[in-house]
């Protein structure tokens, strides 16, 4: 069975990957004409089908963009600013304003161009925007160098582990009709995750903390907005049928809405 260690390792390889071809096509793009004649120079008769290879920036940055932030936001945060301020506009800019020190990747993606009007020299092009994804793809690169470091924390992917297999159990479990039981077990997986993000969040909890106590310092420090918020008192209220009220018993598929939404909470909020 894969861990989430090796899971993570190779989503990096592939956005790696990913991001290296998508350079070249911000590239073939900015220059084409020296980009043709310096790669066909180094690879020859084998230019062609390495072009083939090449997607085009606009198609693929974005969903190379949506994973890539997810691995920085879990894996690397103190670096999530800097990353997501590559691509995103400038919205207090004017467009005189604009040179190639705030054209941003967002920019490029509009085919943003700005020039000035008496001289007609561009002041900001396209190209501005090549060091600002090669930034990007380096923040993605240090995550898997982090990776190979001895100062790397592997707490929270072990924990991940951890919460996967108790979760394969709770979904056994209710599979036999053994309801109540799997359901504190997703409620005891909900309540340790919540703490952990909590703690990644440096926010202070008191130290016979509930469920209802860290959900809603989440929200307090908005960390999570209403509607995770909501979708957690749901879980809360489905944990409770097993643990506290005794008058029916919980339904399979109440237990199972549980043990999936807690699986979404923890694969999603950090």
């Amino acid at each position: 069975m894969e861990t989430n260690l090796e899971k993570y390792k190779n989503d990096l390889d592939k956005l790696i990957k990913e991001g290296g071809l998508l350079s070249f096509a911000m590239q073939s793009e900015c220059f084409p004409d020296e980009f043709e004649k310096i790669w066909k120079e180094a690879l020859g008769v084998e230019y062609l089908d390495f072009k083939k290879k090449i997607p085009d920036f606009r198609q693929g940055y974005q969903s190379w963009y949506s994973e890539a932030l997810l691995c920085v936001k879990q894996l690397l945060p103190d670096r999530l600013k800097d990353f997501t301020e590559l691509y995103k506009p400038i919205l207090k800019r004017k467009g005189i304003d604009i040179n190639n020190e705030n054209y941003t990747i967002f920019d490029y993606l509009l085919g943003l161009q700005a020039r000035r009007d008496l001289a007609k020299q561009p002041i900001a092009s396209p190209d501005a925007a090549i060091p600002k994804f090669t930034q990007q793809l380096e923040i993605v690169k240090s995550i898997n160098r982090r990776f190979e470091s001895s100062l790397f924390d592997i707490k929270q992917l072990a924990q991940a582990d951890l919460f996967n297999s108790e979760l394969d159990a709770a979904r056994e479990l209710n599979k036999k009709g053994f309801t109540r039981g799997a359901g504190a077990i997703a409620g005891v997986v909900l309540e340790r995750h919540l703490s952990q993000v909590c703690e990644n969040h440096n926010l202070a909890i008191k130290k016979k903390a509930t469920l209802i106590d860290y959900y809603q310092t989440l929200k307090d420090n908005d960390v999570i907005e209403v509607a995770t918020w909501r979708f957690i008192q749901f879980l809360g209220d489905r944990r409770n049928l097993c643990d506290h009220d005794k008058k029916r018993e919980p339904t399979k598929e109440e237990i199972e809405e549980l043990i999936n939404g807690v699986d979404k909470i923890t694969k999603t909020l950090f």
